[in-house]
């Protein structure tokens, strides 16, 4: 079986480990509206196909990314609580940043060429 977050270490402060779990919470709602803005956009951009997969499928593949990855997150911030080390760098804000500025830049060229 599989090792468990919490079989080594201290017990970090609740407060610490519930605002981790908190963290990570934010980090699946993220990826669920990420996801459901590409369910939108290949459903509401009917009339313009090759916009509607440019928008749809970027956001859905985010949206795992970020929900395949918080995970790890998680548990590497936890790691470090137990073993009081330095907490570790994340990618995440970093790679959400860059993928979201990216794909409103193709939406707001969506947009302008549509009203064209």
């Amino acid at each position: 079986m599989g090792r468990r977050l919490d079989d080594d270490g201290e017990e970090p402060d609740p407060r610490f480990s519930l605002a981790n779990e908190r963290t990570l919470l934010a980090w699946i709602r993220t990826s669920i509206a990420l996801i459901a803005g590409g369910l939108a956009s290949a459903q509401l951009l009917e009339g313009l196909p090759g916009a509607r997969w440019a928008l749809a499928i970027p956001l859905a593949v985010l949206g795992l990314a970020m929900a395949a990855s918080s995970h790890g997150h998680y548990a590497a911030i936890q790691h470090a609580m137990r073993h009081d080390e330095p907490m570790p760098h994340s990618p995440l804000p970093r790679i959400l940043w860059i993928g979201v500025t990216t794909i409103s830049a193709a939406a707001c060229v969506v947009i302008v060429l549509d009203a064209l």
